[in-house]
């Protein structure tokens, strides 16, 4: 995944400001509207067939302007390169397109077509759909064939100016996109491709390189997307029909052909930022007490079983495999809603959790979380994905389909009770000598049935690692006097520091009471 500047990028598809515009006065540039090419047949069967045929021609990069001048429009340049209102794509329908400009952390360019029945017309770039300061050094790329990198969904027009509502979806930068959860917020990323993510050598980026867009005919209706994806190894079609809820919510298809033999290839992908929480913590690494975009992967396996993996920021990179069959979903989650678990102006208390709802029969496969290491907020280090089990190599297909959705939580909630934080400490007792290679967890659930158990019933915690010993295994109500908040206390003792698989749940006879805790522990070799 690639390390830029995460958190000035947030700020650059927030921004909003002003100014000044060169060229010619803004009513006259508005009469003239969008430039368009010539009419061509569109459809997405041709989409897919276009894919297809690209699949078995050699590789051919996306152009780029001026790499030198470009590099130098950073996250600061690239936010007074304002897309101007009146050219918006769709501007008097629902939902009012605006285009991007190419820049340091996209160099790549993409061409937009605009549909209009059974035809589409490419967008043809100008140079005067944006805003440039005076002295911008967006100035001395002149007249290039594009400079469009990607586009933003606006809100309607009835909510607000379009240069200062923020877009409720982002597509900028390879196949990476976003959507706006319920709190207002973006955060995590959707990929529409990911090959080998934290495998030793370089990791393959594809990139969208051309989309299509169809209006919604209201505001209740979606906005449908098409897009090209080509790469060295692969090129796809791919379909989104985004609608507009209390968050996002997108309905994917995509029909991909690997160029070559594929090592993994990652479908449904989500990329987000896991820096430390509650679980671990270096000694005064931060100020704040949390700092991440998600704190756990969500899993609801084929077989109806609910599992909560919390994430690690670990010393190496990792690759955890969970094998399923049939899956009903999974996602990267932001459980900690509270505020004062972050203390951050950023709102990492408000970032959306994603969903992938798998649609039609996705057979055999797992999923997918790769780890790597971080040492600050800036760097995208986690991404979750779906790894079918078929072959991926040239002249293979692959069919999916899939409902994205981008919320405050999942979209169908488990009964049981949930983990809602995972705490580590030394082993041992109070007052007696602390003894080496052990280590505390206290894993707390809460809701579900554990708000029905009767007094004086405890429930059981039902323990299970790949390696070490168990022992001080308890339960008992977390003294907040929040119904149904339990917590599971357990002490390890494990020699050596490979990591050790961890499970945990919390039931009463035989009734399961909470989701399952699964967790990757990696111990220190001073513990």
């Amino acid at each position: 995944m690639p390390a830029f500047d995460r958190r000035s990028l947030l700020q650059l598809l927030l921004a909003a400001g002003t100014a000044r515009m060169v060229g010619g006065p803004a009513s006259a540039m508005a009469a003239n509207g969008l430039r368009f090419g010539e009419t061509t047949p569109f459809s997405y069967e041709w989409l897919k067939q276009h894919a297809r045929d690209l699949a078995a021609q050699p590789y051919q990069e996306p152009p780029r302007p001026d790499p030198g001048i470009v590099a130098k429009i950073d996250y600061d340049a690239h936010g007074k390169l304002r897309y101007r209102k009146e050219f918006a794509l769709h501007r008097d329908a629902a939902f009012p397109i605006s285009f991007q400009h190419v820049g340091m952390f996209f160099p790549k360019t993409v061409r937009m077509h605009a549909i209009d029945g059974t035809n589409a017309r490419e967008v043809l770039y100008d140079p005067t759909y944006f805003t440039v300061g005076q002295g911008h050094v967006a100035e001395a790329l002149g007249e290039q064939p594009s400079a469009f990198a990607g586009f933003w969904v606006h809100e309607p027009a009835r909510k607000g100016d379009l240069d200062k509502v923020e877009p409720w979806a982002t597509f900028l930068g390879a196949s990476y996109f976003r959507g706006v959860g319920e709190l207002g917020q973006v955060g995590l990323s959707a990929r529409g491709i990911a090959l080998a993510p934290g495998a030793p050598g370089p990791e393959e980026f594809p990139d969208f390189v051309s989309y299509w867009f169809e209006p919604a005919g209201s505001e209740n209706q979606p906005v449908t997307v098409y897009a090209l994806l080509s790469g060295p190894s692969v090129a796809g079609a791919y379909q989104f029909k985004m609608h507009r809820t209390s968050g996002v919510v997108m309905d994917i298809e995509a029909s991909i052909h690997p160029r070559k033999t594929i090592e993994r290839l990652g479908l449904a992908p989500l990329t987000s930022m896991y820096w430390f929480s509650e679980t671990a913590k270096p000694a005064m690494v931060d100020w704040r007490p949390e700092v991440h975009d998600s704190d756990g992967l969500a899993l609801w396996t084929g077989a109806g079983e609910r599992i909560w993996r919390p994430l690690n920021n670990p010393g190496r990179t990792m690759i955890s495999s969970f094998l399923d069959e049939h899956p009903r979903g999974f996602g990267l989650s932001q459980r900690d809603r509270n505020f004062d678990h972050y203390l951050d102006g950023v709102k990492y208390d408000k970032r959306p959790s994603a969903w992938v709802e798998p649609l039609g029969d996705w057979g055999k496969g797992v999923v997918q979380l790769v780890e790597i290491p971080t040492d600050d907020e800036i760097h995208d280090n986690i991404c979750a994905m779906w790894v079918p089990d078929q072959p991926h190599g040239a002249g293979s297909h692959i069919e999916i389909a899939y409902r994205l959705h981008w919320l405050a939580d999942e979209p169908y909630p488990s009964e049981l009770g949930r983990c809602v934080a995972t705490r580590m400490g030394n082993g041992g007792q109070p007052g007696q000598p602390r003894p080496k290679a052990v280590r505390k967890f206290m894993v707390e659930f809460l809701g579900g049935p554990l708000k029905d158990l009767p007094m004086g019933v405890l429930p059981e915690a039902i323990l299970t690692t790949s390696r070490g010993e168990f022992s001080y295994i308890f339960t008992e109500a977390v003294p907040d006097d929040v119904p149904g908040h339990w917590r599971a206390q357990f002490d390890l003792a494990v020699n050596g520091d490979e990591p050790v698989n961890l499970r945990c749940y919390l039931r009463s006879g035989d009734t399961v009471l909470t989701e399952t805790w699964l967790y990757q522990y990696h111990p220190s070799p001073t513990a």
